[in-house]
């Protein structure tokens, strides 16, 4: 069974009022208190009919989370609560599913949340539209197009710490089905003012740059310092809370995703970087001969690292903030700039330069993010453009911006009129006239191709002889003089010659948000935004790519003489472009506004609100939706929410919804003048007919909850009785089953009982019974046996006496013996053959008893030990007990050599490369290798050497070069000599006529004396099958060479502690002093 669906309303616990058309009385003071009522209760959203008011919170709210998107997907747009999912949700299918073009408006002061709102926009459609790898790769781009943008054009202000410098409009285009293509980004009117100090700065890109990685190596004097750039004096450019470089890294990772090469990324950033660096060169004033100021830089180190970054001669570039050369037909001439010329120049190449490197990132953008098919396209445009600014001091930027912003309301008061009269004639409701304030005649006042401002302005641009901002100024004076929206101190109209806020370098408009004062300082410059062809042409000649393409008028053979179009002109024809593509789609605006100055949560500041309202005109569009009728719904969910005001309707209403709602009204007797009946919905006219319907209601659904609860009741106590009832019933029957089990199994336990009873009486009378009778015969067999055994005793009574002690002997003795076995099993010592623990005898015949029982049990507990070693561990400890017969007792030397493993290889000759060549030149398996001291036989001083002992040799090796000394086969070898002190000396005898007996025989010292002797023992008994002759003397012969000489082993004190030393004493004796 499908779960029902429990739909809501607009109306449903709604806090304030959610359609400010149902706001009643209508004026400036409840508007403004329904939205701080909703902003104090986290209520950020707010409708005007179908327009959104979104309140900037200044915090992050949990109303944007997946659960959201899925609550307000495919949901009427009044069924849930004002949200700005709403109307994405209402344009995205009404794209979808009607085939209508979209628009989404999003206007608002700096501050107010623009940016966050086109953001959000773009985040519900890419989660709502369909799915695959395809359709993701797509919004994955244009979602990531976003942070790309905002990186390059966004900045922080004191108004906001991510404020966007530049009007953005995006195309998304979609297929059939409502899955996205691609998109087409247009950027309007960068604001070149925030390259410089003052009240807007740089916060994004130029921030990231002190964390790049790629900036080092473009320029190694590059500081990551803002304060050693002239353009970055950023006091504020620190924001709490943000963290740049995971901001850098996640704009460079955007880039990837859009389309950017590696290269192109760098190029962008060394464009930057070009331009951060531009700030920093200063002119200093030098005099020429011919009289005339001519500009110098003063700092050249700054214009040679600019020329490294972007490949630009130095001389060139140098020239070109030095000269400026004027062509017109044949001629050229080439005049000095003085230092404020040079200044201009260097502040125009830098706004240039960037506001071209922007274009240039869009451009690239929708390289990559246009749709790669050419089906027919639905389309969903989004526009996040500044809003109406007035500052203290306002100027060209200002002017333009207001501008384009009344051409905005223009368009939305337009069309607002046409979707109501649209709805009206759609629905067959009269139409009546709207009385609204038609600000065509200010657009008319800007624009106006023959006497407006922008037409003046270029007219004045383009006039020859000497231009300023005050002729500027005269002009306007004169033709504006009698508009009714042109106000001037200077101009002919009289009242406002005495208008003290008025300065008479300002002119005033009163726009339809109120009347602006503009500083006319700057705005001949500024429209005509010149940059010297000299900095055109030395940046075409760049070998940085990038840079020479963003300058094409600077090619040499493609000269244009003619003025480039104005700043004014251009920006008057992009916003007539936006204009013509907005009245071909459907629009759904978004109303932001920002609640402080302070960028904080929780503050709402009435005045700033109020100032926010009026200029966006939200009174004025509140009373054009309620000019007609105030709301209108369709009839089924009018019906579905009022029908139990009447006894007809409630609770099911069987013929159509239309006949039901005129039940419903005249039951309630509603005057027919506050309603009518359209051909799908009712209009109701005044707002309080909706809230007495609401109470109404109200009261009707607590009559209902009561009806309900009383019914509920009943219910309940019914059925709790009867329940109770049943229980009882079946209760008894379990009581009354229970009892008479329970009297049965009584009745039972009785009769075992008794039935145990006579059971155990026959039982014991039956056993008594069999006791008597095997007691008499017991009785019987014992008297025949006391009677056979006194006949017997009488019998051999002479032959017991005869052998009783020998009988009690031995059993006594058997005895004795068992006893001593049983307490030796419980007196066992360990079981380690070193432990000499052994119970005492009992009784001395025991003794060697006792003694052959302790040599099998150590002889046993001797072969446990050993049946526990490793065929290692077997070896190691023979050659130990070898050792012990041949040293122990004879050599003062052996018992520190008890502790110690015998390792053999003291030597790794395996893994030392220094061996290399010694071990290529041994093929037999190495048994010992170690450094020994040879004595020499001359003057009895040692020389180490490598001693390696093989299964059937005995080598000498050197120990620096490895090479083979000596080779000994090991049948030479008839006998070792040592002294029995505590010294490592020992002779190696040969057989006499051998060749390796030649040189007499070998006499070493070793600290491992025992191991090698009794290794050497254990080889050469394995291979030749004889005992070595292991000769212990303090004196002993050995053959040198043709002599026999006396080796004599001394007590003495050595110099040098307890080392042995050695001395020839003459040729016949070899003194050998032992510590």
């Amino acid at each position: 069974m499908a779960k029902m669906e429990v739909k809501t309303s607009l109306l449903d616990n709604m806090i304030g009022v959610g359609d400010m058309v149902l706001l009643e009385p209508l004026n400036e003071e409840t508007f403004i208190n329904n939205l701080k009522k909703r902003f104090d209760h986290s209520e950020i959203y707010t409708y005007i009919g179908s327009v959104v008011i979104s309140v900037n919170p200044y915090r992050s709210l949990p109303i944007y989370s997946p659960e959201k998107v899925e609550e307000y997907r495919n949901r009427n747009f009044y069924e849930l609560s004002p949200h700005i999912f709403a109307l994405s949700d209402e344009a995205y299918r009404s794209l979808r599913d009607q085939d209508k073009d979209q628009c989404i408006l999003i206007t608002g002061e700096s501050g107010a949340g623009k940016t966050e709102a086109s953001k959000l926009v773009m985040s519900y459609v890419a989660a709502v539209c369909g799915k695959g790898a395809e359709v993701n790769q797509v919004k994955e781009q244009l979602l990531q197009s976003n942070p790309v943008l905002e990186a390059f054009g966004n900045a922080k202000t004191v108004r906001n710490d991510n404020s966007s410098r530049f009007g953005k409009y995006m195309d998304i285009e979609f297929d059939f089905k409502g899955d996205p293509l691609g998109g087409v980004i247009s950027n309007f009117l960068v604001k070149k003012s925030f390259l410089f100090p003052g009240e807007e700065n740089i916060h994004k890109i130029m921030k990231f740059l002190s964390y790049s990685l790629i900036l080092p190596l473009l320029h190694p004097k590059l500081e990551r310092d803002f304060s050693r750039y002239n353009y970055l004096s950023l006091d504020s450019a620190k924001v709490n809370g943000v963290d740049d470089a995971a901001n850098f890294r996640t704009v460079r990772n955007a880039m990837q995703i859009v389309g950017f090469m590696d290269h192109e990324a760098e190029s962008v950033l060394a464009v930057v970087a070009a331009v951060l660096k531009l700030g920093n060169i200063e002119f200093k004033p030098e005099s020429r001969v011919n009289g005339l100021d001519e500009s110098k830089i003063k700092d050249k180190n700054e214009l040679k690292e600019i020329c490294e970054l972007t490949g630009i001669d130095q001389s060139v570039l140098e020239r070109a903030f030095s000269f400026r050369t004027v062509e017109a037909k044949q001629e050229k001439v080439s005049t000095t700039l003085n230092v404020a010329q040079a200044y201009y120049a260097r502040d125009a190449l830098a706004k240039n330069l960037y506001s071209r490197l922007f274009s240039w990132l869009v451009n690239r953008i929708n390289e990559s993010i246009k749709a790669q098919t050419k089906v027919r396209k639905k389309v969903m445009g989004v526009l996040d453009i500044y809003g109406f600014e007035i500052f203290e001091d306002n100027s060209f930027e200002q002017f333009i911006i207001n501008y384009c912003n009344e051409k905005l309301q223009q368009i939305f008061i337009e069309l607002t009129l046409k979707e109501e009269q649209e709805e009206y004639i759609r629905e067959d409701i009269e139409w009546t006239h709207i009385d609204y304030f038609n600000n065509a005649i200010i657009c008319d006042l800007i624009e106006n191709n023959t006497n407006g401002i922008l037409a003046m302005l270029d007219e004045e641009c383009l006039r020859p002889g000497t231009v300023t901002d005050e002729t500027f100024l005269e002009k306007l004076n004169q033709v504006c003089a009698t508009h009714q929206h042109f106000e001037s101190r200077m101009s002919k109209c009289s009242r406002f010659l005495n208008d003290t806020s008025l300065p008479h370098s300002c002119f005033r408009i009163q726009h339809y948000a109120g009347k602006v004062l503009y500083q006319v300082e700057g705005f001949v410059d500024k429209n005509n935004d010149l940059l010297y062809r000299d900095l055109s042409q030395a940046m075409w000649k760049a070998s940085h790519t990038l840079i020479k393409s963003l300058f094409p008028e600077g090619n040499p053979a493609k000269i244009n003489l003619k003025r480039p179009p104005t700043a004014g002109s251009q920006f008057k024809a992009s916003v007539a472009t936006l204009m013509k593509n907005l009245q071909t789609k459907n629009p759904n605006y978004i109303r932001c506004i920002k609640p402080n100055d302070k960028k904080a949560a929780h503050i709402f500041n009435e005045a700033l609100v109020c100032h926010q309202i009026r200029y966006l005109g939200l009174l004025e569009n509140v009373r054009v939706r309620r000019a007609g009728y105030a709301f209108r719904q369709a009839y089924e969910p009018c019906l579905e929410r009022y029908k139990m005001l009447c006894k007809q309707t409630w609770p099911h209403w069987k013929g159509p919804a239309r006949s039901g709602v005129e039940v419903l009204f005249n039951e309630l007797e509603i005057p027919v003048e506050e309603y009518s009946f359209g051909r799908s919905k009712i209009f109701i006219r005044n707002p309080r007919t909706l809230f007495k319907l609401e109470d109404l209601r109200k009261q009707r659904l607590e009559d209902l909850a009561t009806l309900i609860q009383k019914i509920y009741r009943g219910w309940k106590c019914r059925t709790h009785f009867l329940l109770m009832k049943k229980s009882q019933i079946v209760i008894a029957a379990w009581f009354r089953r229970f009892a008479q089990q329970k009297r049965y199994q009584q009745t039972k336990s009785s009769a075992l009982v008794i039935q145990s009873y006579i059971r155990g009486w026959k039982a014991r009378k039956i056993l008594r019974e069999l006791k008597h009778q095997k007691r008499c015969k017991e009785a019987v067999t014992t008297i025949a046996a006391y009677w056979h055994g006194t006949q017997v005793r009488r019998e051999y009574r002479k032959f017991f006496r005869a052998n009783a002690g020998k009988k009690i002997y031995e059993f006594t003795l058997q005895r004795i013996v068992q006893k001593y076995f049983l307490e030796m099993k419980n007196k066992m010592p360990s079981l380690s053959p070193i432990d000499k623990n052994w119970p005492s005898r009992p009784y001395l015949f025991l003794d060697p008893t006792h003694k052959e029982l302790k040599r099998i049990f150590h002889l046993w507990r001797c072969k446990k030990y050993r049946d526990q070693f490793t065929d290692q561990q077997k070896l190691i400890y023979e050659e130990k007990l070898e050792a012990s017969e041949l040293f122990k007792d004879k050599k003062a030397l052996y018992p520190s050599s008890v502790g110690q493993p015998f390792q053999g290889a003291y030597l790794e000759i395996n893994k030392n490369p220094k061996y290399k060549k010694l071990k290529d030149a041994i093929e037999e398996k190495i048994i010992i290798a170690e450094v020994v001291n040879k004595i020499n036989r001359a003057n009895g001083k040692s020389t180490s050497r490598i001693f390696l002992l093989t299964n059937n040799n005995l080598l000498l090796a050197d120990q620096k070069s490895g090479q083979i000394k000596s080779e000994v086969p090991l049948v030479d070898v008839t006998k070792v000599s040592m002294s029995s002190q505590n010294d490592g000396f020992f002779a190696v005898h040969l057989k006499e006529g051998s060749e390796a007996a030649s040189k007499g025989d070998f006499l070493f010292s070793s600290d491992h004396l025992i191991e090698m002797a009794t290794k050497l023992y254990r080889t050469t008994l394995s291979q030749t099958k004889q005992k070595l002759n292991i000769e212990i003397s303090d004196e002993f012969l050995v053959q040198f060479r043709q002599d026999k000489v006396c080796v004599k082993f001394i007590q003495g004190n050595q110099k040098n502690g307890s080392v042995p030393t050695c001395k020839r004493k003459n040729n016949r004796l070899l003194e050998v002093a032992v510590p």
